[in-house]
């Protein structure tokens, strides 16, 4: 009976340093570092895939998490459910921070930036369009600014001076043609395209569509654009090494080559 009963005993303490041993390799894998980045698909989470095996001789795993909307990418990293986005730019970013208080968000790289461009079904050329035709913009106060300034560009509209990227539909001062301007969700505005005359579109959105900007837009933003499309993160994490990481990992070869091959001059490296 004691031979048995030292033998159960045996068995429970190399049970048990078995499970010990587990359990501190279960725990080196939750040491290990990941990156979670809150990403629209089109070209921000392609360019993050390019990313990831680069991070990946730094120890670190990059998550991309997919958004569709320009709104949950920056709620979730103020809660801290990711440690960066990478889908707007800063303009955006400092309108999005007045009208959320409680958002404490900071650029701390900007990547490249998306020429937005005019798009139409119904016409080939602006000067086509006839009056009083049906234009859509996105509704959010930065692209919907964006979008008139664009539009002035193009000689189609006068906004009033100084306005800038804060222009609304109400700050157009000149409009011989009497275009009407349908304000639409930045996601949205591809989907409007049988309907409308013309749309300005945000070139990621564009893309997702199989729009190709610079074949398709008859007018976009130049490569003095000031938008240049950012990686946000929470105040205070600029310097994190594995957001520092990411930055270095950005501002490579494989990355500007990657933009430039893939997007031919629809999206534009800005390092």
């Amino acid at each position: 009976m004691k031979k048995v009963l030292a033998l159960i005993g045996t068995l429970l303490i190399a049970a048990m340093a078995f499970a010990g041993c587990g359990g501190e390799q279960q725990g080196a894998k939750s040491d290990a570092k990941t990156l979670k980045v809150g990403a629209t698909a089109v070209p921000h989470a392609e360019i993050l895939e390019v990313v990831k095996p680069i991070l990946e001789k730094e120890g670190i795993k990059l998550e991309i998490v997919e958004f569709n909307d320009y709104v949950q990418p920056n709620l979730a990293l103020n809660d801290k459910e990711l440690d960066a986005n990478f889908f707007q730019h800063e303009p955006y970013l400092v309108n999005f921070m007045e009208e959320h208080k409680e958002v404490k968000l900071k650029n701390a790289f900007g990547v490249h930036i998306e020429p937005m461009g005019v798009y139409s079904k119904k016409v080939k050329d602006l000067k086509e369009l006839k009056d009083g035709a049906a234009i859509a913009i996105p509704n959010d106060p930065t692209n919907g600014g964006r979008a008139l300034l664009l539009l002035q560009k193009a000689g189609l509209i006068t906004l009033k001076d100084g306005v800038k990227e804060k222009a609304t539909v109400q700050d157009v001062t000149g409009n011989p043609h009497n275009f009407k301007f349908q304000e639409v969700e930045a996601a949205q505005v591809p989907r409007t395209l049988d309907d409308v005359d013309a749309a300005v579109i945000n070139t990621n959105y564009a893309m997702q569509v199989n729009l190709v900007p610079t074949k398709d837009a008859l007018f976009m933003e130049d490569s003095t654009s000031p938008y240049v499309n950012i990686i946000a993160v929470r105040e205070g994490d600029e310097k994190r090494p594995e957001i520092q990481a990411l930055i270095k990992a950005l501002q490579s070869k494989e990355v500007k080559d990657f933009i430039t091959d893939k997007y031919k001059g629809a999206v534009v490296p800005a390092f």
